[in-house]
C-alpha cells in the first residue's frame, strides 16, 4: 500500500511513458491506427482501380453502340467513297465523347474511317472478325497503336439483321491508370487526416486516463486491485458505493445475498433494483443515516451511509448493511400477515365473476392454491347446485371443484356424490357451522376411520394438515369447503383456521348469489317455456323446422309461431320483445296470445301488427302509470301468411329483420320488404305489406336479431354466413337449422336466438275445385251434384252427405243474404276437405239457437256440428264463409244422430 501512496504523491508522468498502463495503451492505439489507415488506402487504391476499368468499358461500348446505330452509317457504307464521309463524323464523335479510339470497319476487318491518334483509314484491326460477322457484340482488353486498351466492337447491320460492318471504340489502360491516380492524392489525405484525429482524440483520452490511474504501472494497479478485491469479499457486512446520479457503482458478495441483486446490478440505477421503496430512496437520497432498519425482502436490515465527497471521492455515498437476526422472526410474521390480506383481496375480486354455482367453487378452490393450500376441494348440497334452497339436515353433497398444486391427487373428482359422514372430522360441528381443524391427518383416528381406504390413499399422496370450513350464508349451510396441505411442510394453525372462516364466508356469499340468480333464471327459463310453443303443428302447406335457444346472460323475449289458417293457409310469426328477464318474457307470453287471437279473426299482416302496436302502447301506458312499472320500450314482430292454392307469402314486419328466402336451386335472397317502426313506439304511418311468390320447394327463414348480431363481426359478416350455411339445397329444413346455428352461435350465445325454416308445398291444381254461382235458389240442386261428382273423383265418397250439407246451407245462405258474384271453392289437402263459400258482402252469419216457432235459425248450426270447424274471414271485396271437414278420425256418413240431432232444435 505504500507504494501505492507514493505514487499517487508523485502524480501523474507523461503519456507518452511507456512504463505506465495509459502509455502503452496510447502506443499500441496509434500502431493500430496507423496500420487501418494504410489498409484503407490500399483497399481504395484498388477499388478506385476496379471501379475505373469497369467505367471505362461501359463508356466504350457506349459510344460504340450509339455511333453504329447512327442513322444513315449503312448507307453511307454501301456508297462509293465512305472514308470521305465518316472520317470527319468518327473523328468528331471521338472528341464528344471522350474515348482514346473509334473506328469504323467493313467485313474484312479494314478500318473506313479511324481517328487520327490511333492510326489512319485502311489499316486492319487486331479483334477476330468472326464474332462481329455472327452478329454479336465484342468486349475486349488489348493492345493498339496506342498500348494496351479496354475497347468494345459493335456490329452494324441492315434492316434484315445481316451485318455489314463494326464500329470500334476504346480507352488506354494509361487514361484509366491517370484517373486513379487523380483520386489518389485525395485518398491518401484523407487517411492522413484520420490518422491525425484519431491519434488526437487518443492523446485527450489517455491524458485523462491518465489523471484517473493516477498514473500507475500495471504491477501497481493489480496489487491495489488485490487488496480492495481480498477486503469486499472477506467481511461480513454488505458494501455499497452509490455515484452521485444513484446509480450502483460497486456492490460486494454480502451486499448482493442481503439484497438479493441480479448478477447485472452494477450500473443500473438503484430504483431499478427491485428493492423496497423506503430503502430505494435511502439510498438516492445523499443523507447520512446510521444504524436505520429497513425491509429488504425477508431480511430486516441496519443501514449505514456516509457520503464519499469528503474522503477524497466523487459525488456519492458507501453504504454498509447488516443483517439483525433478533428482528427476522417478527418480519416473517409481518409478512405473512401483509399475504394473507393480500389473499382475501384477491379472493374479493376473483371469486363471484360469475353467476354459475358450479363456477363460483372453482373460483374459491383456485384462489386458495398454492398461496394457502396444496388441495381444495369444495361440495355442495345438491339443492344449491340445483339453485334450489338447501334443506336443514341434509348431507348429500356433490363434488363441485378440485383445485392442486399437482393433477394427479386421490381425491374424488368433479360431480361425485359425498356424504358429509365421508369428508368431515366432526360432523357436529360442521353442521353448527363451525370450522375443523386437524393438524395431524396421521394422528386423526376419527377421520381416518370413517373411510379407512380413502384416508390410506390421501396419506400416501403427501396430505398431513386439514381445514374444513363450513360455506354458509343468510345462517344456512350450503356446502363445504377443505383445504388440505401436503407439498407446504408447515401444518395449519388456528390462525389458519381464522383466515380459512373469512375466504369461505366471502366465498359462501358468492355461491348464494350464484344460487339465487339461478334460482331466478330457472324459473324465467321455464315460465318462457310454458309460453312457447311446445311443438309444432303438422300443416299440409309447410314443412317446418326451428331452433330456440335462450341467452345465457337471462332469457330474454323472443317467440315464434306456426298457426294453422283457414284454406290450408299457414301463418308465421316471430318477434322479440326488448329486454330480458321475467318481464320481458310475461310481456312476450301476451303478445303471442294476442297474435293467436288477431289470428282466429283472419287478419292480413299489415291489420295484425296495426292491432298488435296498439296493444302494446296500451301495455306500455298501463305499466307507465304503476309506480314502479317496467315499459317495454318497443317489440319487434315479423307475420306472414303462405297460400299453398297460389303460392303467394303475404307478410308485414314492425322493425324485424326481413326473411331470406331459397330458390329450389339453392339461390338465397334478402328480399327487400316494407318495414314499419317497432311495435309500440307511437307511429302514425300504417304497416305496408309485400307479397312473395315462392316457387314449389323454396325454403323461407324467418330469424330474431340474436342471430346475425355479434360482437366479433359486422351484420355484412352475419349475413354471409348465413348465407352459405342457407344455400345447401340438398338438406332438410332440420339439418339446414342445425347448419345456421353452427355457423353463426357461438358455444354461449349473448342473447335469444329464434330461428324458423318452412319448405313449400302446393296445392295440385286437380285438388282445387271452383263453381260461380247464380243468384238463383234453383242453382243450390245442380252445385250440390256438381260438388257430388268431384268429391267421387277425389275418392272422397264417405263425406258426400254431410259436404252436400254444407253446401247446401252455405250456398243457400250465399244466394239469400249475399251480393254478387258468388264463389264456391272446394279443396282438400293430406288432413281435410275445405269448403268455401265467397261473395261481396260484408255481413257475417252468427249462430244462434233457434226457438221452436222459427222457420229457419238451423243451418248454421248443423254445420257447427259436422265440420271439425268454420268461420268467416273478410276480404278487400266481402267475405268467404268456410268450413272444414277431416278427411280421417272417423270421418264417414252420420247415422241417426243427425235425425236425433236436427229433432232436438224442437225440444222447447
Amino acid at each position: 500500500m505504500g507504494g501505492v501512496a507514493g505514487s499517487r504523491r508523485r502524480g501523474p508522468s507523461s503519456v507518452l511513458s511507456v512504463r505506465s498502463v495509459v502509455g502503452q495503451m496510447f502506443v499500441l492505439q496509434v500502431v493500430v491506427v496507423v496500420l487501418l489507415a494504410v489498409g484503407a488506402v490500399v483497399m481504395l487504391a484498388l477499388t478506385s482501380q476496379q471501379e475505373s476499368t469497369r467505367a471505362a468499358d461501359k463508356q466504350s461500348l457506349a459510344v460504340a453502340q450509339g455511333f453504329a446505330s447512327s442513322p444513315g452509317l449503312v448507307g453511307t457504307l454501301r456508297s462509293p467513297h465512305p472514308t470521305a464521309v465518316l472520317q470527319p463524323r468518327v473523328e468528331e464523335a471521338r472528341k464528344g465523347s471522350g474515348v482514346d479510339f473509334l473506328g469504323v470497319l467493313n467485313r474484312d476487318g479494314i478500318y473506313y474511317a479511324l481517328s487520327a491518334r490511333a492510326g489512319r483509314p485502311g489499316s486492319h484491326t487486331t479483334t477476330d472478325m468472326a464474332p462481329l460477322l455472327a452478329g454479336q457484340t465484342v468486349r475486349e482488353e488489348g493492345v493498339g497503336s496506342l498500348g494496351p486498351q479496354i475497347r468494345a466492337y459493335v456490329p452494324i447491320k441492315e434492316p434484315t439483321g445481316s451485318v455489314v460492318g463494326a464500329v470500334g471504340a476504346g480507352i488506354t489502360v494509361e487514361h484509366v491508370s491517370a484517373m486513379v491516380t487523380a483520386q489518389l492524392a485525395a485518398v491518401v489525405g484523407a487517411a492522413a487526416g484520420a490518422v491525425a484525429v484519431t491519434t488526437g482524440g487518443a492523446a485527450v483520452l489517455s491524458r485523462r486516463l491518465l489523471r484517473q490511474t493516477r498514473g500507475l504501472g500495471p504491477a501497481e494497479i493489480t496489487r491495489m486491485y488485490e487488496h480492495n478485491d481480498a477486503v469486499l469479499h472477506s467481511v461480513r457486512e454488505g458494501v455499497l458505493i452509490i455515484g452521485g446520479d444513484g446509480q450502483l457503482l460497486l456492490a460486494n458478495d454480502e451486499a448482493r445475498r442481503l439484497l438479493d441483486l441480479p448478477a447485472d446490478a452494477e450500473s443500473r440505477h438503484v430504483t431499478a433494483l427491485g428493492l423496497e421503496l423506503p430503502l430505494a430512496e435511502l439510498l438516492i437520497s445523499g443523507r447520512g443515516a446510521t444504524d436505520e432498519v429497513h425491509l429488504a425482502g425477508d431480511r430486516l436490515l441496519a443501514v449505514n451511509v456516509r457520503p464519499t465527497a469528503p474522503y477524497g471521492g466523487g459525488a456519492g455515498s458507501a453504504v454498509t448493511l447488516r443483517d439483525t437476526t433478533e428482528l427476522r422472526a417478527l418480519a416473517g410474521r409481518a409478512e405473512a400477515a401483509r399475504e394473507r390480506l393480500k389473499l382475501l383481496y384477491d379472493a374479493g375480486v376473483r371469486i363471484g365473476t360469475t353467476l354459475d354455482v358450479a363456477r363460483t367453487a372453482q373460483e374459491l378452490a383456485e384462489v386458495a392454491v398454492p398461496r394457502f393450500a396444496d388441495v381444495v376441494t369444495v361440495e355442495l348440497l345438491e339443492p344449491v347446485l340445483r339453485g334450489e334452497e338447501p334443506p336443514e339436515g341434509s348431507t348429500a353433497m356433490r363434488r363441485a371443484a378440485v383445485s392442486g398444486v399437482r393433477q394427479d391427487s386421490p381425491f374424488r373428482p368433479v360431480g361425485e356424490l359425498i356424504t358429509l359422514a365421508l369428508i368431515a372430522p366432526t360432523v357436529s360441528d360442521v353442521a353448527s357451522g363451525q370450522a375443523v381443524l386437524e393438524v395431524d391427518l396421521r394422528t386423526a383416528y376419527s377421520w381416518q376411520a370413517q373411510h379407512p381406504e380413502r384416508a390410506r390413499q390421501i396419506l400416501d399422496y403427501g396430505v398431513h394438515s386439514l381445514i374444513s370450513v363450513p360455506l354458509r350464508a343468510r345462517g344456512v349451510v350450503l356446502g363445504l369447503a377443505d383445504f388440505w396441505r401436503a407439498e407446504t411442510l408447515e401444518a395449519f394453525g388456528e390462525e389458519d383456521r381464522s383466515f380459512a372462516e373469512e375466504l369461505a364466508a366471502r366465498a359462501a356469499v358468492a355461491i348464494d348469489n350464484a344460487r339465487r340468480y339461478t334460482h331466478e333464471r330457472t324459473m324465467a327459463v321455464a315460465l318462457q317455456r310454458s309460453l312457447l310453443p311446445r311443438g309444432l303443428p303438422d300443416v299440409s302447406a309447410l314443412e317446418v323446422s326451428h331452433r330456440y335457444l335462450p341467452a345465457q346472460a337471462g332469457v330474454g323475449g323472443d317467440w315464434f309461431d306456426v298457426i294453422p289458417l283457414p284454406g290450408a293457409r299457414v301463418a308465421l310469426v316471430v318477434g322479440d320483445v326488448v329486454g330480458h328477464g321475467v318481464h320481458a318474457v310475461a310481456t312476450m307470453g301476451r303478445l303471442r296470445t294476442a297474435v293467436h287471437n288477431f289470428s282466429a279473426l283472419d287478419m292480413a299482416p299489415d291489420e295484425l301488427l296495426a292491432h298488435l302496436d296498439e296493444l302494446v302502447t296500451r301495455i306500455d301506458a298501463d305499466e307507465a302509470a304503476e309506480e314502479e312499472g317496467q315499459q317495454i320500450t318497443g317489440a319487434t314482430c315479423l307475420y306472414a301468411i303462405y297460400d299453398p292454392v297460389s303460392g303467394v307469402c303475404t307478410l308485414a314486419r314492425a322493425g324485424h329483420f326481413g326473411p331470406a328466402v331459397v330458390q329450389p336451386n339453392g339461390t338465397v335472397a334478402f328480399p327487400d320488404t316494407p318495414v314499419s317502426p317497432p311495435l309500440g313506439l307511437g307511429g302514425t304511418l300504417p304497416f305496408e305489406t309485400a307479397a312473395l311468390r315462392l316457387p314449389e320447394g323454396s325454403r323461407l327463414a324467418l330469424f330474431t336479431d340474436g342471430l346475425l348480431e355479434d360482437h366479433n363481426r359486422d351484420l355484412d359478416t352475419s349475413l354471409g354466413l348465413l348465407r352459405d350455411a342457407l344455400s345447401h339445397r340438398d338438406r332438410t329444413p332440420d339439418q339446414t337449422c342445425q347448419a345456421v346455428i353452427d355457423a353463426l352461435l357461438p358455444e354461449r350465445p349473448r342473447d335469444d336466438v329464434v330461428l324458423l325454416i318452412a319448405r313449400t308445398r302446393l296445392l295440385n291444381p286437380d285438388q282445387v275445385a271452383d263453381w260461380d254461382i247464380p243468384s238463383d235458389p234453383k242453382a243450390v240442386s245442380r252445385v250440390r251434384a256438381g260438388v257430388t261428382h268431384r268429391l267421387e273423383t277425389w275418392g272422397l265418397d264417405q263425406l258426400t252427405f254431410t259436404a252436400e250439407l254444407i253446401v247446401s246451407e252455405l250456398v243457400t245462405n250465399a244466394i239469400r243474404y249475399g251480393i254478387q258474384p258468388i264463389r264456391l271453392r272446394l279443396l282438400y289437402d293430406s288432413s281435410n276437405l275445405i269448403c268455401e263459400v265467397a261473395d261481396d258482402s260484408s255481413t257475417s252469419p252468427h249462430l244462434r239457437r233457434a226457438t221452436a216457432t222459427d222457420e229457419g235459425g238451423r243451418g248454421l248450426f248443423l254445420i257447427a256440428q259436422f265440420a271439425r270447424r268454420w268461420g268467416t274471414r273478410y276480404t278487400t271485396h266481402g267475405k268467404i264463409i268456410w268450413a272444414e271437414q277431416a278427411l280421417h278420425d272417423g270421418a264417414g256418413e252420420p247415422g241417426t244422430d243427425l235425425v236425433d240431432l236436427f229433432l232436438d232444435q224442437w225440444d222447447e
